[in-house]
């Protein structure tokens, strides 16, 4: 049991630093619930325990901030997820659309020896297959600074450098169009009518929807 409950304390860690780094406005009780898609109930108990081992703290407002120990504990959760999402595609040669759930149950392996071996075997990736950067062994993050493709301007090339959206649908549609982090795209056109984005990959044309522009992120 105590085994299991240490996963879930490793996921609502690694939860609270993305929401943060997402800006969300207020994380609170009901944020929280929300990504989780789990009880607020079960939230504010799990909430409580992460603020009595200090890896937490609940300000008055009832907005929830990770203590330096809380983010060095996620930073290194979200390290060992993005290596094995490395290790996953490019030895096993799975696909990128695959490795998300299996790199969940990889994380919580607790050796960082092994993780820093891992690293040395995969030659040092600076990002995961979706574009995101993978922390080094200090938790320092390597961050590439991106504008999403929906804000783009008509006329200019760019490189493709993370996805905010990293569902296994998304991937697989992206995979379809040979969209991926390091392609090169020009946007020829932006549609008024409907906000859709025409662009040329290589010498393909291609029609993205608003929203599959949005959680494109170029440079």
């Amino acid at each position: 049991m105590a085994h299991f409950s240490h996963h879930s304390e490793e996921n609502y860690l690694k939860t609270l630093y993305k929401l943060g780094n997402k800006h969300v406005k207020k994380v609170n009780n009901i944020a929280l619930s929300n990504e989780l898609d789990l009880n607020p109930a079960t939230v504010l108990e799990m909430v409580r325990k992460l603020a009595a081992k200090k890896l937490l703290k609940v300000l008055p407002d009832k907005t929830i901030q990770l203590s330096e120990a809380g983010k060095k504990k996620a930073v290194l959760i979200i390290r060992k997820h993005r290596l094995w999402e490395v290790f996953l595609t490019e030895k096993l040669k799975y696909n990128w659309s695959e490795v998300h759930e299996l790199a969940e149950q990889l994380e919580h392996i607790q050796s960082e020896d092994m993780i820093d071996r891992l690293e040395a075997f995969l030659g040092y990736p600076a990002f995961d297959p979706h574009g995101d950067p993978i922390p080094d062994k200090n938790g320092n993050i390597k961050i590439k600074t991106s504008i999403p493709l929906s804000t783009a301007v008509k006329g200019k090339t760019y490189t493709v450098i993370n996805l905010a959206d990293t569902s296994d649908t998304f991937l697989d549609y992206l995979g379809k169009l040979s969209i991926k982090p390091g392609t090169k795209l020009k946007l020829t056109e932006h549609n008024d009518y409907d906000n859709s984005s025409t662009i040329q990959v290589q010498q393909k044309v291609i029609q993205l929807s608003e929203k599959a522009a949005k959680n494109i992120l170029v440079q």
